[in-house]
């Protein structure tokens, strides 16, 4: 049994949060389909940031370089990291030079994938997520399931529980609207003690020096009004040409997550306010190798809109905690194994190969192809599932063959008239309840269509 079929047991073992999250986030997918039909071209759109974003990934360097220059005679300060470990130095020495020891967090994957938060916390800054849903996770000690939607698994029962031993709100009081206030003003003061805010980027425009950042609670303008130091971090990806690109995406972006029209804040950071600092760290991490990587470095084309997550069926019925990456889904599978194959692999079985996910990428990255792709390179990798690749080789066999096939297919319904406990039991996965394979059909294909030619 693979990493991630092992760790879903947990998660559809809740039956009803199963059926929720499963309906919650279909709901999502089903507005983004709504949304889509409003725009006649959409899949235009969707052309043009596909080639947008690899023009710009085949002059990522031009570009980066670009998008430094103007930043910097725009009164920014740019910092270069080459891994993870470099761009936790260069914040904690930014905010050590700074005097600061309160940091609000508007929500970056980025400081997720590198360890910022502990890392800080560790060196006594305290670090607090801005997001509600992320702020939620982090008062749970736990990381976020979705990268749009962190607390999508947390039912409103259990928020209200732990607001009422994180804030004193009222017992057994889960309404939406009250806690969302409730949060709101222990948030606020929150803002208003921190000597620094930081921001992910969404878009880093080069012909311009200006960084996007897109947000539905206005939290990253928020923490970047109060706070005298602003640090954005982001991938080196995240750099577009142009306004004009910036025009594309952002028509794209909301609409594919959350089946918005458009993020409620689209905020445009350019220069810094007198007296203020801007500092942008441009991460690598590994994008580079990504980007060597023919069969895969599509992935470089990310929008991070959750999009793949939301129509995928496994995702969707497993949860994000089901996935040894933290990036979950279809996102996850692909990034895990670019991360480290070794480690990651697991997921890859997490995946019915149905392409809904490529269907929807308002990037248009083969998500679904790739993973496909994954599988095939894991025998030479030495990864392959010994037990799944006994199981091949026995369905190779047997379908090599008419009379092995169709004395396998009598086999079978022998097997069904065994007692019910040799068939279903512990030794076959498939004997879950809900995962029974149904009733072997009385006649063959073959066997109806030769009776039918007979009969004309």
């Amino acid at each position: 049994m693979s990493t991630h079929s092992k760790a879903a047991k947990r998660f559809v073992a809740d039956a009803e949060r199963l059926a929720w999250h499963d309906r919650a986030l279909y709901a999502v997918r089903e507005k983004r389909d709504r949304m889509m039909e409003t725009v006649p071209e959409w899949e235009e759109l969707r052309r043009l940031s596909s080639e947008i974003k690899l023009h710009t990934l085949s002059r990522l360097g031009d570009y980066l370089c670009e998008f430094e220059r103007n930043a910097t005679a725009n009164g920014m300060q740019v910092h270069w990291a080459a891994d993870a470990a470099e761009m936790n130095e260069t914040v904690w020495d930014l905010i050590r030079r700074h005097g600061g020891r309160r940091l609000v967090k508007s929500k970056s994957m980025l400081a997720e994938e590198c360890g910022l938060t502990p890392y800080l916390e560790a060196r006594g800054v305290e670090a607090v997520e801005s997001d509600l849903g992320e702020r939620i996770m982090q008062l749970l000690h736990m990381p976020p399931s979705h990268i749009v939607l962190p607390a999508i698994a947390v039912r409103r029962e259990e928020v209200g529980a732990l607001f009422e031993r994180e804030m004193g709100t009222e017992a057994g009081n889960c309404d939406p609207t009250y806690l969302t206030h409730a949060a709101r003003r222990a948030l606020r003061q929150k803002f208003l003690e921190a000597d620094v805010s930081m921001t992910g980027v969404n878009f880093a425009v080069a012909s311009t020096g200006a960084l996007a950042v897109c947000t539905n609670e206005g939290n990253a303008d928020m923490g970047t009004s109060f706070a005298d130091l602003h640090i954005a971090i982001m991938g080196i990806e995240k750099v577009i040409p142009d306004m004009e690109a910036l025009g594309v995406f952002t028509r794209l972006l909301a609409r594919s997550g959350t089946g918005q029209p458009v993020t409620t804040y689209t905020s445009l950071y350019r220069r810094p306010d007198p007296g203020r600092q801007i500092h942008v760290i441009l991460v690598d991490n590994g994008r580079s190798e990504w980007l060597a990587d023919e069969a895969h470095r599509n992935m470089l084309k990310c929008l991070r809109c959750g999009a793949c997550m939301n129509t995928c069926p496994v995702y969707r019925r497993s949860g994000g905690y089901s996935y040894s990456y933290f990036i979950p889904g279809p996102l996850g599978i692909n990034l895990g194994m670019l991360r480290s194959p070794k480690l990651y692999h697991g997921n890859v079985s997490a995946c019915s190969l149905c392409y809904s996910c490529s269907g929807v990428c308002p990037a248009k990255i083969d998500l679904g192809e790739q993973i496909y792709e994954w599988r095939q390179r894991l025998d030479g990798m030495g990864l392959a599932d010994p037990m799944k690749k006994a199981a091949v080789k026995g369905m190779d066999f047997i379908m090599g063959g008419r009379y092995r096939f169709y004395g396998s297919i009598a086999l079978g319904h022998l097997a069904e008239k065994l007692p019910r406990g040799l068939v279903e039991n512990g030794l076959n996965p498939w004997s879950a309840p809900g995962r029974a394979l149904p009733p072997i059909a009385g006649q063959s294909f073959n066997a109806w269509w030769k009776k039918e030619k007979a009969n004309k």
